[in-house]
């Protein structure tokens, strides 16, 4: 300090007496103890052990300590909950250097606790070259940031309620749609976010009891730092039995958002699914949770649970009708996709009785059959094969594909396959079969097109006949294993009325084996047809095997996991311990 000026030792001792009240007789406070007491800006001084020697009332609000129970104790002793930037102010000790940072800190408040921002400058106080300590000037900026951090909320949430057409419902898949939900709303407005759905699949042999809720939980998604925690929740796939009264079937009942602030146990208690939950959600930090109703068009489908734990603020009026918007965005999508699935069920089980093993083979053949659908979001097709024994030995085999996907392309596809077999029954070529099943299709008002391809076979001869509407061209795999495509001159498909169909006839070698297919086995989008069928035909396999593994084979070799359509392959031999009938 400047020589004749009082020393900073004295100065912080003036300072300090102002806390015991001046005695009787005293000089009024000076200048300086008069704009301490009365700046809003907290002034503390601390030794060289960082102890405190002198706050201001200010700084005394700030750390809700009388100013004189601070004298002699660490900051750290005061505020335990203060991260005070220690080895900054030990730094600050050493090399004199002015610093100025931000620090935080829970302070008791009247919901419980509530943290709060500080912005100081620190300097230095030395007296003849010795460090007396260090005198800090701080500033309460909690107001400032937490608009600051309220701009930045209100930013992340209109981006959601941009991204969130799509990022929400991406599939028609219900479970994925609800796993898209909860991602969408951590961590930008939850930290933990459960999606419930009402499910009438429950497998529990013991139903709920009276007044009990059940729910499954499709999907739960939680920050990082919650991760483990949050299986209090229990996981994803689970059936939750939810007391009478507590909040999702007061939600359920309603059909109005629930919030839950600063809880108390009792509250929570009442909220959760069972009372013996609460001691979990308190040691994972949480305390404050939203419910809101999952429905569509009146329907209630679930509901969407968030959460918030730690230093995360309660919830907001603000926080609630946003979550309600993108609830109500995503019911609309899981109303879809619980249709979607009710409808994929109907046509995958209509498919599936239509596509039982095939029984109607002559025994001199060996018959094998191979279904494989899309992926578990793709829709049902119009797949179908089938075999038709006729009078000699002779067997019909059926390869058809109905245009389009869904319950109308199963509903179709039976049709198909009954006026075939009605019109098979003739004992008619290939060719007139087909005619007659094309015309008989816009008789009856048919309206999705088919492909078909028939080939008869008498193993005991080897004669082979074959016709096409519109189909992929028989495969042989022969013995040396070549793979040939069969000449094929395809009509137009079933359904248009057009008929112009041909007949090709061809002798097939007794080791042959004959293979029909629909397009799900070659063909690939953006591709050409001709270069899928080259595929097929480059393929060298042995036919020296059960013709259950070769179908597995082919289908390793040509259906990767990205296809499209459903596959059906058909594949026939003469059986090996028949005697033949071909000529030598």
């Amino acid at each position: 300090m400047d020589a004749g000026a009082p020393s900073w030792r004295h100065l912080i001792a003036r300072m300090a007496a102002t806390l015991e009240g001046a005695p009787e007789g005293a000089a009024a406070p000076g200048p300086l103890e008069r704009i301490l007491q009365s700046t809003l800006a907290g002034v503390a001084v601390v030794d060289p052990r960082l102890r405190f020697l002198y706050v201001n009332p200010a700084m005394a609000r700030m750390n809700s300590t009388p100013a004189r129970e601070h004298l002699g104790r660490t900051i750290a002793e005061v505020v335990p909950g203060l991260e005070g930037r220690q080895e900054a102010l030990r730094g600050l000790l050493r090399d004199g250097v002015t610093c100025e940072f931000t620090s935080t800190a829970r302070m008791p408040s009247p919901d419980g606790e509530r943290q709060v921002w500080r912005r100081g400058v620190y300097h230095r106080l030395d007296d003849d070259g010795e460090v007396v300590g260090l005198l800090g000037v701080v500033f309460d900026v909690t107001a400032h940031r937490e608009q600051h951090q309220e701009l930045e909320r209100t930013w992340a949430r209109l981006a959601l309620l941009d991204s969130a057409t799509t990022r929400i419902g991406t599939t028609l898949e219900l479970d994925a749609t609800c796993r898209e939900l909860a991602q969408v709303l951590v961590p930008v407005l939850a930290d933990v976010a459960s999606v419930e759905v009402l499910d009438s699949e429950s497998h529990h042999t013991r139903p709920p009891a009276p007044g009990v809720v059940r729910l499954r939980r499709a999907a739960m998604v939680a920050v990082d730092a919650l991760r483990g925690q949050a299986q209090v929740f229990g996981s994803a796939g689970e059936f939750v039995d939810y007391q009478p009264g507590s909040a999702i079937p007061t939600c359920l009942q309603s059909g109005r958002p629930l919030v839950e602030n600063m809880a108390s146990d009792t509250t929570f208690g009442a909220a959760a699914p069972n009372t013996a939950r609460v001691a979990a959600y308190r040691a994972a930090g949480i305390h404050s949770a939203m419910v809101v109703p999952l429905a569509a068009r009146d329907t209630p489908l679930g509901t969407v649970t968030l959460v918030r734990a730690g230093s995360s603020p309660p919830f907001t009026q603000q926080d609630m009708v946003i979550t309600q918007d993108l609830a109500q965005r995503a019911a609309l999508r899981l109303e879809q996709a619980r249709r979607y699935a009710h409808e994929h069920a109907i046509a995958r089980e209509l498919q599936q009785a239509l596509l039982s093993e095939p029984a109607g083979a002559h025994p001199d053949l060996e018959i094998a059959s191979r279904y494989l659908p899309a992926d578990q979001s793709a829709q049902v097709g119009g797949d179908w094969f089938d075999t038709i024994p006729f009078p000699g030995g002779r067997t019909l085999l059926v390869m058809g594909d109905v245009m389009g996907h869904g319950v109308e392309a199963a509903v179709a596809m039976s049709q198909y396959r009954s006026l075939l077999r009605m019109t098979a029954a003739r004992d008619l070529a290939p060719h007139q079969t087909l005619a007659l099943v094309d015309a008989a299709a816009v008789a009856a008002g048919l309206d999705r097109v088919a492909t078909c391809l028939l080939v008869l076979l008498d193993p005991g001869t080897g004669l082979r006949h074959h016709a096409s509407a519109g189909h992929l061209p028989p495969a042989l795999l022969h013995a040396d294993r070549r793979t040939q495509l069969l000449p094929t001159d395809p009509g137009p498909p079933l359904g248009t009325g057009q008929g112009g169909y041909r007949t090709h006839t061809s002798r097939i070698h007794p080791d042959a084996v004959l293979l029909l297919y629909t397009d799900g086995l070659v063909e690939r989008r953006g591709e050409d047809i001709d270069a899928c069928l080259r595929r097929l035909a480059a393929l060298r396999l042995r036919t020296d095997v059960p013709l259950p593994d070769l179908l597995e084979t082919i289908l390793e070799r040509l259906v990767t996991a990205t296809a499209e359509d459903d596959t059906a392959l058909l594949a026939a031999r003469r059986h090996p311990d028949r005697p033949s009938r071909m000529p030598a």
